[in-house]
């Protein structure tokens, strides 16, 4: 099967009620998840801008005596927000920062919660897409909830090591937009492929598939990486992704399984 055919039969599968209905279940766990988050976020935020102690001095010379003034106050809540925006500078970039931070950090949040929301999916979405069209492969699977979740935390803290390595590109222009995505492309990557390989193959057989598939599971992956990378995207099109990739998954190991039978 061609990648043209496996991408027109993946979107046929993917349009499907059952399937439709499961990528439903992403959206709306996702949205109340960040629903949560935010309101967490906010009362935090809220309660830093509490209070707010401003002091300054100011030092002047009477009669070659030096003679120190100094000021004290304090800003609560709204009125910090009343300093902040009073000067049209400090105000835009308030705005800027609030929105263009938020954005960015809502992007890549909803990314890494519908990526751990599909792991639970992946099983049945390839269940449904074997009786459709593999019923002659078994499913044979090697994970087990102790090593997915040891694996889901190493993935993660490698996520955040490559963040925080990766800090200094984010000041350069353009690299930045590279160095800010690495590290969340590689929980994407490492994620999905496992949902995926540890549901279909054996382990010996997903090593061999990542061996001699590298380069081409990078690239979808990667195609699919960007098109999470459209607002809210991944609400709805994780299902797609797992059956993409579960298609390429199950054409790999079937031929593995054909020529091992033949030898």
């Amino acid at each position: 099967m061609s990648e043209k055919e496996i991408l027109l039969q993946s979107i046929k599968d993917f349009l499907t009620p059952k399937m439709l209905k499961y990528a439903l279940l992403p959206f709306v766990i996702s949205i109340i998840v960040m629903y949560i988050l935010f309101f967490v976020a906010a009362g935090i935020g809220v309660e830093q801008l509490g209070t707010m102690h401003i002091e300054s001095s100011q030092t002047t010379m009477q009669n070659g005596i030096p003679h120190t003034e100094t000021m004290e106050a304090e800003l609560e809540g709204s009125a910090i927000m009343k300093f902040l925006m009073s000067y049209a500078i400090t105000s835009w970039l308030a705005t800027f920062l609030i929105y263009i931070i938020g954005g960015f950090l809502t992007i890549y949040l909803s990314i890494f919660v519908a990526i751990i929301i599909i792991g639970f999916l992946t099983p049945l979405i390839l269940r449904e897409l074997r009786l459709r069209h593999y019923q002659d492969v078994d499913m044979t699977g090697y994970s087990n909830p102790v090593s997915a979740i040891f694996l889901a935390l190493k993935y993660s803290v490698v996520m955040l090591l490559l963040f925080f390595l990766l800090i200094p590109f984010y000041f350069i222009p353009l690299v930045n937009i590279v160095a800010i995505n690495i590290p969340l492309y590689y929980f994407f990557h490492k994620m999905l492929t496992f949902d995926i390989s540890s549901s279909i193959c054996t382990k010996e057989e997903a090593k061999q598939i990542e061996f001699f598939n590298a380069k081409n599971l990078r690239v979808k992956t990667l195609l699919l990486y960007l098109l999470s990378l459209v607002p809210f995207a991944i609400f709805f099109t994780a299902v797609f992704f797992v059956i993409y990739l579960g298609h390429t998954y199950f054409l790999e190991v079937s031929k593995i399984r054909k020529t091992q039978y033949l030898n």
